[in-house]
């Protein structure tokens, strides 16, 4: 038994800030100061606070050091687990008070969070399987397979409202009904999960693949047993390294626990795992294309009905969920369907993981019960603004999504709510702006990204969001008309209505959203061909204020055009006509006799 634990976060974020090397350094230094068999040290999934990597806790006190570099390790080591002495300067800051050390679920960040699907995270070390059953893992899985019937499974599942955390919303325990009813005499049957994670800035299922991936299979392994399926397949993007190794770890050790193949816990029960890698399409999120990617095929959509319970993976009843409402399955198991419909709204229960970023002061991965309101993620979660900026909006949903204004701050996050105001929940991504954001050109960038990511099968996803993109486009550049705010609002719902799939379908979200909530600002690009927050760079002007222009000339010296035009000396112009609207001659300029117009 070790006296003291040191926790190392080894998520991607903490990865990529140089986690390993101060891992590598602490067990140095324990060996150094003859420590070694009494501190403990444990590579750990992400503890939330993505900024401050890498992060050391350390156990019993629960200190957080953040941002810690190799040269600090020798002092915490020193100080802290030689002498006894918190090392305060690399204390998280929100853990120091006058009335001494916080405990971090004291602090804002942490105070308003109720873990549930990243329960583990942060916690266990997640190559090892042993941790996992030391915190009640596969005890679920055990008491399914051998005190159970897939029906009263399914019944546990519907009755705690437990609804798809990847988009759509659709009850999960309905779901596993259907894969198990409607093709009773089906010679196979499949359990899929979908961990490609498509959205710009969400990383919430990665992060659960990477802190705790035994939840996931011990939940495909649940449902497997409840629909009638013995065979799953992981479908996560290849850009997941991290995730995909520490999967594949968890897969190789629940064999040989015998805890997957065959004759679970002498069940009867038979049930395998593998992972099948995707190249990162975003259109693979839509269940039919993911389903036709592992099959081989391209990742495309297919028409429904019939619907994967029915007809999915190689033509047989399918059942897929996401990594976060697989998280959720063995602590509903354990705990109860009534425990878990007590969290959250009437329609939507339990908790939501969100990726917080963007224009806010704590970014990371934060768990909330349904019905938190985005004042509070944003404000007490997020810790505001930085800068002292004003909030302008939220984007939900990603690409198929919408923004939240400023009047909707007190809206209760669940899935009707966001839908109410012309946004979704998705698969968890928050994007925070301030008042320095252009909400026109927001909407181009995530129309960009859908018209990137189309796979083209169907003509109002194809061209309909290319034509819609190259409206935008033409605006922000001061080359677009009244007119075209009218037409773009018809072309969006003729794209809703026509197009194959869930991508189509959704991809005019963020800019009707955005015509609904900031429509002035598409009028102002278009009839004044300004931007007010100085986003849109052609609608730009860099003009010298002649009482602030001394004549130094380093302005002129520095722009790659020639534009801008004077003497020694004397009074700067530029000449518009040549100015590519760059800023190196702001940047250059001591005065302070440039400005944006």
């Amino acid at each position: 038994m070790f006296r003291s634990h040191v926790l190392v976060c080894a998520g991607t974020g903490c990865v990529s800030s140089g986690c390993n090397a101060v891992a590598d350094a602490v067990k140095e230094q324990l060996k150094k100061n003859g420590l070694e068999k009494e501190v403990g040290v444990t590579l750990t999934g992400c503890f939330g606070l993505c900024a401050l990597g890498p992060i050391i806790v350390i156990y019993p006190e629960g200190s957080f050091y953040s941002e810690v570099k190799e040269s600090d390790v020798a002092e915490i080591v020193s100080e802290h687990l030689l002498k006894g002495r918190v090392v305060e300067r690399l204390l998280y800051h929100e853990t120091v008070s006058d009335e001494g050390v916080k405990s971090l679920n004291d602090t804002g960040f942490y105070k308003k969070q109720l873990r549930v699907a990243l329960r583990n995270c942060g916690v266990i070390n997640p190559e090892e399987i042993d941790e996992y059953i030391a915190v009640d893992g596969y005890q679920a899985l055990g008491q399914v397979v051998t005190e159970m019937k897939p029906e009263e499974v399914i019944k546990v599942i519907i009755d705690s409202g437990l609804r798809g955390r990847g988009g759509g919303g659709f009850p999960t325990g309905r779901k596993w009904d259907l894969a198990r009813r409607l093709v009773p005499d089906a010679k196979q049957k499949y359990v899929c999960c979908n961990a490609d994670e498509g959205d710009p800035g969400a990383f919430m299922d990665r992060s659960v693949l990477e802190g705790d991936p035994h939840a996931l299979v011990e939940a495909m392994a649940i449902a497997g047993y409840a629909v009638g399926a013995d065979r799953g397949f992981v479908y996560v993007r290849a850009e997941y390294p991290i995730a995909v190794k520490r999967l594949q770890i968890a897969i190789e050790q629940a064999r040989d626990y015998g805890l997957l193949g065959k004759n679970i816990f002498d069940s009867g029960f038979n049930f395998d795992l593998e992972i099948r890698l995707g190249a990162g399409a975003f259109v693979c999120g839509e269940e039919t294309a993911l389903m036709a990617s592992i099959e081989g095929e391209r990742g495309e959509p297919r028409p429904r009905p019939p619907f994967p319970a029915e007809k999915g993976l190689w033509g047989m009843p399918t059942v897929l969920n996401n990594v976060e409402t697989y998280a959720n399955i063995p602590q509903i198991i354990l705990r109860g369907a009534e425990w878990f419909s007590s969290m959250g709204t009437e329609n939507s229960k339990g908790t939501k993981v969100f990726a917080l970023g963007g224009k806010i002061k704590n970014t990371g991965l934060v768990e909330v019960p349904m019905g938190t309101t985005l004042r509070e993620v944003v404000f007490e979660i997020g810790g505001g603004i930085p800068g002292g900026k004003k909030f302008k909006a939220a984007q939900t949903g990603g690409p198929s999504g919408g923004c939240i204004p400023v009047e909707h701050l007190d809206i209760e996050i669940d899935y009707d709510n966001l839908i109410k105001i012309g946004s979704m929940m998705g698969s968890g991504g928050l994007i925070v702006m301030d008042e320095d954001n252009c909400m026109v050109d927001i909407a181009k960038f995530f129309l960009e990204f859908t018209v990137d990511e189309s796979c083209g099968k169907c003509v109002p996803c194809r061209v309909g969001t290319k034509r819609l993109y190259e409206m935008l486009d033409n605006i922000t550049k001061g080359k677009g008309s009244p007119s075209d705010i009218d037409e773009m609002e018809k072309l969006c719902h003729y794209i809703k209505d026509n197009s194959l799939c869930g991508l189509g379908q959704t991809a005019p979200n963020p800019v009707l959203s955005n015509l609904n909530f900031f429509r002035q600002e598409f009028i102002e690009h278009v009839t004044e061909k300004k931007c007010s927050a100085k986003i849109c760079k052609e609608l730009l002007q860099y003009v010298i204020i002649p009482e602030k222009c001394i004549g130094c000339t380093l302005c002129a010296r520095v722009c790659p055009t020639n534009a801008i035009e004077g003497k020694l000396k004397e009074k700067h112009v530029i000449n518009q006509e040549k100015c590519i609207k760059c800023g190196a001659c702001v940047d250059k300029c001591k005065p302070g006799a440039i400005v944006q117009i």
